[in-house]
């Protein structure tokens, strides 16, 4: 699928982007909305987008795929009400079980797939937009019960216009998923910075492991809080996992077990080491 015409809901980091690389790859009209002004103002001064309505409801009639680039929470909000209003033959694009089942409960499962791209940044609002954010990423597409034609077509949107890489994948094993590679590292990192909050002492320099490590905890709370809580049911019993591996090291440390210590520490290594290879 290659609109001619493109809506975009939500103007920040990830729907700013997208709109400034559809400009780049030629979509005729990209029409994007945002609730603050000033951000839809910033968006068309910068040539991200042809025009900036005051309501979403005037993107969603004028489009032919809709993309909804809100939090979590909101876009669930934002698909209750922007359905009476899709024009005819519009397909609709998002991530999450939670919005695929709302999709398919509202009648649109064949127009609807979701479209997850992995391309975080860890900027805020339109100022964090940029070109490329999106090119050779991965992208996961998540269809609807019946909606194969739409996660097709949306598969080929992210492909042709933003040159990424999609994945077909069931949505509730994309949430099984990035549970694991997302949600679990950025509470750990969460909890790592927390801690040294508290009890670095006063005056203390912070290496590059630390900051490493500690990376993700600069991202944005409330979206955070919104993604923990709607995928809470593969989250908890990814950090209650924590709790066998940090058992081995406790109990390595208490005997002054070196050869144990090394074989936990060397597993994490190697993985890693994989992982840049």
């Amino acid at each position: 699928m290659r609109p001619t015409k493109l809506g975009i809901i939500g103007l920040g980091a990830i729907g700013g982007s997208l709109a400034l690389e559809a400009k780049r790859a030629g979509i005729e009209r990209v029409l994007g909305w945002s609730p603050e002004p000033a951000e839809r103002v910033a968006a068309a001064q910068q040539g991200a987008l042809d025009d900036a309505p005051a309501r979403a409801t005037d993107v969603a009639r004028a489009v032919e795929l809709l993309v909804l680039a809100a939090p979590p929470a909101a876009n669930l909000a934002l698909l209750d009400a922007l359905a009476p209003h899709l024009g005819a033959g519009a397909v609709i694009t998002d991530v999450k079980r939670a919005i695929v089942a709302r999709a398919e409960a509202r009648g649109l499962g064949p127009r609807f797939a979701g479209g997850h791209p992995i391309a975080g940044t860890h900027g805020h609002g339109f100022r964090a937009a940029r070109l490329d954010l999106f090119k050779n990423a991965v992208v996961y597409i998540t269809p609807t019960r019946d909606g194969d034609g739409a996660a097709r077509e949306i598969a080929h949107f992210w492909e042709d216009v933003l040159a990424t890489h999609p994945v077909l994948i069931d949505a509730a094993q994309h949430d099984r998923q990035l549970a694991l590679t997302s949600h679990l590292p950025q509470a750990v990192a969460s909890l790592l910075a927390r801690y040294l909050a508290h009890a670095t002492p006063p005056g203390a320099t912070f290496g590059p492991g630390a900051r490493d490590a500690t990376r993700l905890a600069a991202s944005e709370p409330a979206l955070w809080t919104e993604i923990f809580l709607m995928n809470r049911d593969e989250l908890l019993p990814a950090l209650r996992s924590l709790e066998e591996p940090l058992g081995e090291l406790e109990r390595a440390l208490e005997a002054g077990d070196a050869a144990g210590l090394a074989a936990w520490l060397r597993r994490g290594a190697e993985w890693r080491r994989r992982l840049d290879a």
